[in-house]
């Protein structure tokens, strides 16, 4: 598959992840979709997220990882491919250093 399908398929996977999470929380945390990393066979996916606030991110993330055969049917639903890729959910570890950098800026 080439670059830019590549890389649209990896935009719309991240955008179905942020309104699929936002659909079914309940919103006692803030969990953003930061990224998504396609393999190049495009046979998984990770998706990195953000909690707000930072004590609720192992709730969330174990959230997120239990509504993964949910998620790749709301895919499947909304994205004509041949083989839906395998999901995982991830704490996005370069947001929280960059949140870190930015407070000791303030400092």
């Amino acid at each position: 598959m080439n670059n830019i399908k590549h890389e649209k398929l990896r935009t719309i996977l991240k955008d179905l992840a942020a309104s699929f999470l936002q659909m079914e929380t309940n919103r006692t945390a803030l969990i953003t979709v930061t990224d998504c990393k396609l393999a190049d066979n495009e046979k998984s996916a990770k998706i990195f997220l953000s909690v707000l606030p930072a004590d609720a991110e192992e709730g969330a993330l174990s959230f997120a990882k239990r509504k993964r055969p949910e998620f790749r049917a709301y895919v499947r639903s909304r994205v004509r491919l041949k083989h839906i890729p395998m999901f995982d959910f991830l704490i996005d570890a370069g947001e929280k250093k960059r949140q870190r950098i930015d407070e000791l800026l303030r400092e």
